[in-house]
């Protein structure tokens, strides 16, 4: 498989445009479910009078279903955002690589239903129960499925979830941002809904950043939702073209899912004018960059990054041309953000290329920059950002710069050589994700789906499927002024030459033989005292990825949530106790037959949230 990683089929992008945004709320419904679970339901109405539900599948002691527990009081929680898995999904990688699993079951209790696993079913957030002293750990206790929108393909929520804030959920084909309230855990309840027709200006939600006031800011990757030109929010327009296009933009979504700004992305800027570095298809009259995927805030400084992947609908093109290659984009985003709804565009800066020489240009180090995080310290005032086309990361050590200088500063070629001192291809295309700074800056954990034996050539070895770990704390001290860049070959295999590059604290492997591997994560932020209350601690000692990417992309994963512990040297090992209810195996496996709310089979987890019921957070 030569392609590049990630394959987005034209048809897996929904275009047609819902109804208008929720404006009034019905109060929470009980109703009747399965046998031995209670069904709770929350309601928003649209403008034109559809109503969105959320529906609580609640499992209670004595239920018949594998897995029964007892009645939970609240606590320690795993929110996993999941998409239902059905034929749609089936692309030819992975039919071929499809990891069946028949979980034993209660047949009596299922009454001789028919797993409908290829059949269309709603999407739905899993409640797990993630307090590793209870005898639920590992349990999922909830599921909310979400309606009328089936598939919504579930991408991200917010990266870390802090005492009363709102989930926000997004669905990346749907166009459509769900807000959740988790006050109540594990009962979970729709707070507002924010549709295509209040975002006509960006299509494609990718990631979000809660504020401080509760609000959040969204990435849409994604162009307007017709092609033409686009009038945002402070009377700028654009050109863009079309849904999935360029250029996306920043929405600023409100507590009730309103949209409270729509702020286009591209500047006129040399960065994302250059139609050779940023093409587009169809062209734009006047070329862009601006696809932001990423987003991370420090509110501290009135700064935000923003990290420009790919043109989304364009994403199946196989970038050999290097004309093509400047669709996986190559740039990051500073914005200003002292005035909430009006954020301003500071910097827009061209990834520098790396040492490596690949054979197909979608591949250099400076492609597909798909996430960014910045640092945490009212000291430290960089961020980092990474290439899942390009497998490094980058560096710079202060966002409120005019023009901030980035550096390569790691080649996950060292990360896989820890695992395979023999490796002989570089970390071109293996699929970096998720990545994020400890709060105390002391690491950054990055997931890395990897690349598949003989995806280069028959004598590739590929580059394992990994969670890795950088001490960041010698590149921090440097201040101003670091030395770490990574221009030699010889770095890319051994971390680089200077005194304060990164250095490998932990690796772990991660088993997965699906196309796909550990694309998302995040870590535990709590911790639990003696009185049974939590408290939030910068303290990171654990962390949770799920493995999976967009089966319609080619590009799966073996839908498995794993629990990893983290010491604070920086080790990795699995938490074989965060077992599935089902199988009795490390990790929690979205592949199963039956659910809280039906047999309707086969999950995809794509996000994943630590949360803690807000009456027990101090």
């Amino acid at each position: 498989m030569r392609k590049v990683l990630h394959r987005w089929r034209r048809s897996g992008v929904m275009l047609a445009i819902p109804a208008l945004v929720a404006t009034a709320f019905a109060l929470p419904q009980a109703g009747v479910g399965r046998a031995g679970v209670d069904v709770v339901r929350s309601s928003v109405k649209v403008s034109d009078g559809r109503t969105f539900t959320a529906t609580n599948h609640l499992v209670q002691p004595a239920s018949g279903l594998a897995g029964a527990f007892a009645a939970d009081q609240g606590g320690e929680y795993l929110l996993v955002w999941a998409g239902d898995s059905n034929a749609s999904d089936n692309t030819s990688n992975t039919l071929a690589s499809r990891v069946t699993r028949g979980p034993t079951v209660n047949l009596v209790q299922l009454q001789n239903e028919e797993v409908p696993d290829d059949s269309v079913s709603n999407d739905f957030l899993a409640v797990i129960d993630a307090d590793a002293s209870s005898p639920n750990y590992g349990k999922v206790v909830n599921t909310i499925t979400v309606s009328p929108i089936v598939e919504n393909e579930p991408h991200h929520m917010q990266y870390i979830w802090h005492k009363g804030n709102l989930v926000y959920a997004g669905g990346l084909f749907s166009d459509t941002t769900y807000v959740f309230d988790v006050s109540k855990l594990p009962t979970v309840s729709l707070a507002g809904v924010n549709l295509p027709t209040d975002t006509p200006c960006g299509s494609v939600p990718d990631a979000y950043w809660v504020l401080k006031d509760g609000t959040a800011y969204g990435t849409y990757m994604g162009g307007p939702d017709l092609p033409g030109p686009c009038a945002y929010t402070d009377g700028s327009t654009a050109i863009g073209n079309g849904f999935a296009g360029t250029p996306g933009e920043l929405v600023h979504i409100g507590k009730d899912g309103s949209t409270l700004s729509e702020t286009k992305a591209t500047t006129d800027t040399a960065a994302d004018t250059d139609a050779t570095n940023c093409p587009s298809v169809t062209p734009l009259p006047v070329a862009s960059c601006a696809n932001p995927h990423g987003i991370q805030v420090r509110e501290d400084l009135h700064r935000m990054i923003t990290t420009d992947y790919a043109e989304p609908r364009n994403v199946p093109i196989d970038p050999v041309k290097p004309a093509e290659a400047g669709l996986f984009r190559d740039t990051v985003r500073v914005w200003d953000i002292t005035n909430e709804n009006a954020p301003k565009v500071t910097s827009v800066s061209v990834m520098p290329d790396g040492p490596r020489v690949e054979r197909n240009p979608g591949h250099e180090e400076m492609r597909g920059m798909m996430e960014g995080t910045v640092t945490n310290l009212p000291q430290h005032k960089g961020a980092f950002s990474e290439s899942m086309c390009g497998g490094v990361i980058y560096y710079t050590p202060d966002i409120t710069a005019k023009a901030p200088a980035w550096k390569e500063v790691f080649d996950d070629t060292t990360a896989s050589r820890a695992l395979n001192p023999n490796i002989t291809e570089g970390a071109g295309c293996d699929g970096g994700g998720w990545v994020q700074t400890s709060l105390d800056d002391r690491y950054l954990y990055h997931a890395v789906i990897g690349r598949n034996p003989g995806a280069l050539e028959a004598s590739d070895p590929g580059v394992p499927k990994m969670v890795y770990v950088l001490d960041i704390q010698k590149l921090l001290a440097a201040g101003s002024s670091p030395k770490c860049s990574i221009t030699k070959i010889s770095e890319v295999y051994d971390g680089g030459s200077a005194t304060d590059c990164p250095a490998l604290a932990g690796v772990l492997p991660i088993s997965d033989l699906s196309s796909g591997g550990p694309h998302w994560g995040t870590f535990d932020n709590f911790v639990k005292g003696s009185n049974g209350l939590y408290a939030e601690t910068t303290n990171v000692k654990r962390i949770a990825v799920s493995d999976y990417f967009v089966a319609r992309s080619g590009v799966d994963g073996d839908h498995k949530v794993c629990m990893i512990n983290a010491s604070s040297t920086g080790k990795l090992t699995l938490d074989t106790s965060f077992r599935d209810e089902h199988e009795g195996t490390p990790c929690v496996d979205f592949n199963r037959t039956i659910w809280p709310q039906g047999p309707t089979g086969n999950a995809k987890p794509h996000s994943e949230l630590f949360v803690v019921t807000s009456s027990l957070v101090k």
